[in-house]
């Protein structure tokens, strides 16, 4: 095995662990790497190859990390994950919604909630709605 396999195998090792982080620090190291592996399959000294691992990496600190955190993070920073994205979406009453007997549910994507009306109003079984809140496992609904 030569040199220039073995800053490739690490740099493979960075961008596994990128896969679990979400920083975009770690795949700048990978960047480093395939520097190093350059330098080695030119058959360059260690301690060059140690350079151009140095310099790719501050490289795609400088360049790269900013390119995918624009390109891959939401406008305004507002990342909605979970049950949390659900709010704006639209979902179909499964049970009317009746808020004297505190009763009702809809259906988003195949998943069944527990849902109150936003003005306290009835909404008949099959009607569509917004999600407008989620309080726990309980979604605030308004008709569209």
């Amino acid at each position: 095995m030569e040199v220039w396999h073995i800053w490739v195998i690490v740099a493979l090792l960075f961008v596994i662990v990128e896969i679990f982080t979400s920083d975009f620090s770690v795949i700048c190291l990978s960047f480093g790497c395939l520097g190093g592996a350059i330098g080695a399959a030119c058959d360059v000294e260690f301690k060059w190859q140690m350079l151009l691992f140095a310099a790719a990496t501050f490289l795609a600190f400088v360049f790269v990390r900013p390119l995918l955190k624009r390109l891959l993070s939401r406008k305004g920073g507002d990342l909605r994950t979970n049950a949390d994205a659900l709010i704006g979406r639209v979902a179909v009453v499964s049970e009317s919604i009746e808020p004297a007997l505190q009763k009702g549910r809809v259906a988003v994507d195949g998943d069944d909630w527990k849902a109150i009306s936003e003005d306290d109003e009835p909404i008949a079984k099959g009607e569509r709605v917004v999600i407008v809140s989620r309080e726990s496992v309980i979604l605030t609904v308004k008709k569209l």
